[in-house]
């Protein structure tokens, strides 16, 4: 840890007393304020914080990033003594004072988390190579994305700043946190003391510190930019040549997930030319046994890529450097690079699902419920054959919507496309057929699925058996998306 355990506890009565929490701050800024540090302007911050009280000395330093006065500092710190916030790096000496030498952010009321001072506040320092990076979107994303159902053992490779960690712990009875960093491990440990929680802390890379062992639940946000395979940045950099890391996590799963374990990773992919990228990505999963589920977020393409990890380390977009890594992609024919969460199952099954698939659309949150319902639909899907799907009643997701296109034509409006909307949940539309439209409509939970295709076959002077077989994969697929549920005797 940075401090001992008796100056964690010192540190953690200062800012309980302080009232340093998220919700603390926001009162005492104001929405004004507030809303202002979201676009980086301070001025409304810094005149709410003038009187330099505990509480307001702590927003300039860790939040507004200001050099305060050392004795003010040393108040606020109280019982901490200020010579060991200086010795932990807690703070560091300046021109006038004091200021941050760590960031100290609160994330919720009753938990912090250390990490290294982001690069866009030192302009003047290079980042060292084991920067630890404090909360960002990849980890915003991941939290939210996590199946977050009760677990025995889960585990956080590549545990960071420890934030993927803090959330494990509030529904797994043990959580153990590797990472490649020694110093990163040492900020997680800070993270997990200052907030009441204790993890096992494993130093290594990847897979390696938990060789033999096995989890319910495995998260990961690893470093997944991709490129030649250089470490310059141990956050980011895996030191593997292109998306080989998403491949390696891919492959060590079975070995790590206990029977119906989860692991969950977020990845970039190469879309490659010539070459269907979810063919590709399918791949990784080739005699794993493990159910997956590839979500693709966003695409970008390869230069854009390259300056946004450039800009994220505060690095020179230097023309060589930009070069260089754009030379890799030419020679490997990369035209984009496409980013998303890699969801796998260890399901027991000897047919596992694997889909891998473009979600751009806005989920309702959090992600991870739907992630799980998902799987449950999946299992339910599992258990029957085309005779007991054809038994059960289904009823229209609550929600669904019919969205419709139409042209007038000679006799009035033709419509010509038509769209099934979910406006909960993972919010799908597709477009479908009259025939498709008619099923869909008879899904009001009373009567069985047979008995609809009774009737549509009788309207379209089709065989019933046939038209059962034709529809059954239609009626799954409406399940898996969830625009048709199941009613339960």
């Amino acid at each position: 840890m940075l401090l001992s355990p008796a100056g964690v506890d010192q540190l953690r009565t200062a800012l309980t007393a302080a009232g340093y929490t998220s919700s603390g701050i926001a009162e005492r800024l104001g929405s004004t304020a507030t809303a202002g540090l979201a676009r980086n302007d301070l001025r409304a911050a810094l005149r709410a914080t003038r009187d330099r009280d505990p509480l307001a000395t702590l927003i300039r330093l860790f939040v507004c990033g200001q050099t305060e006065p050392e004795e003010v500092v040393a108040a606020a710190l109280a019982p901490l003594p200020l010579s060991d916030a200086l010795a932990a790096g807690l703070v560091e000496r300046a021109p006038g004072g004091l200021r941050q030498g760590v960031d100290l952010e609160p994330y919720g009321d009753t938990w912090w988390v250390l990490s290294d001072v982001p690069a866009s506040a030192r302009p003047d320092r290079q980042l060292p190579a084991d920067h630890v990076l404090g909360i960002g979107g990849s980890s915003a994303t991941l939290v939210g994305a996590t199946v977050r159902r009760p677990v025995e053992t889960a585990l956080d490779l590549g545990t960071g700043c420890g934030v993927q960690a803090l959330h494990l712990a509030t529904h797994a009875r043990s959580v153990t946190a590797t990472d490649l960093s020694r110093r990163a491990l040492r900020f997680a440990a800070t993270t997990a003391a200052l907030s009441g929680q204790r993890w096992e802390m494993l130093q290594g890379d990847l897979t390696a510190p938990v060789q033999g062992r096995r989890f319910d639940l495995v998260v990961s946000n690893p470093p997944f930019v991709v490129g030649p395979g250089t470490r310059t940045y141990t956050y980011r950099d895996s030191g593997r040549p292109g998306d080989a890391l998403g491949a390696e996590l891919a492959a060590a799963a079975p070995r790590l997930l206990t029977e119906g374990g989860i692991m969950q990773y977020l990845a970039n992919w190469l879309h490659i030319a010539g070459e269907d990228w979810s063919e590709r990505v399918a791949g990784w999963f080739a005699g794993t046994g493990l159910d997956a589920w590839v979500i693709q977020r966003e695409v970008a393409e390869p230069r854009s890529y390259i300056e946004l990890w450039l800009a994220d380390a505060s690095e020179p977009a230097d023309p060589r450097r930009i070069d260089d890594w754009l030379e890799w992609f030419d020679a490997h024919k990369v035209e984009a690079v496409g980013f998303g969460l890699v969801t796998l199952r260890r399901s027991g099954h000897d047919d596992p699902v694997v889909r891998v698939e473009e979600l751009r659309q806005q989920v309702q949150p959090p992600l991870g419920e739907r992630i799980a319902e998902w799987f449950d639909r999946q299992d339910w899907l599992r258990a029957r054959d085309v005779e007991a799907l054809l038994a059960t009643r289904y009823r229209m997701a609550d929600g669904l919507r019919l969205r419709q296109e139409a042209m007038m034509g000679p006799d009035g409006w033709e419509v010509e496309r038509q769209v099934l909307a979910l406006t909960n949940g993972l919010r799908w539309s597709e477009e479908i057929d009259s025939l498709v439209l008619a099923l869909v409509n008879g899904c009001d939970g009373r009567v069985p699925l047979r008995a609809q295709i009774a009737l549509l076959a009788a309207a379209h002077d089709v065989p019933e058996g046939e038209l059962a077989q034709a529809l059954a994969p239609v009626v799954a697929h409406l399940v898996e998306r969830g625009f048709i549920v199941p009613v339960r005797d």
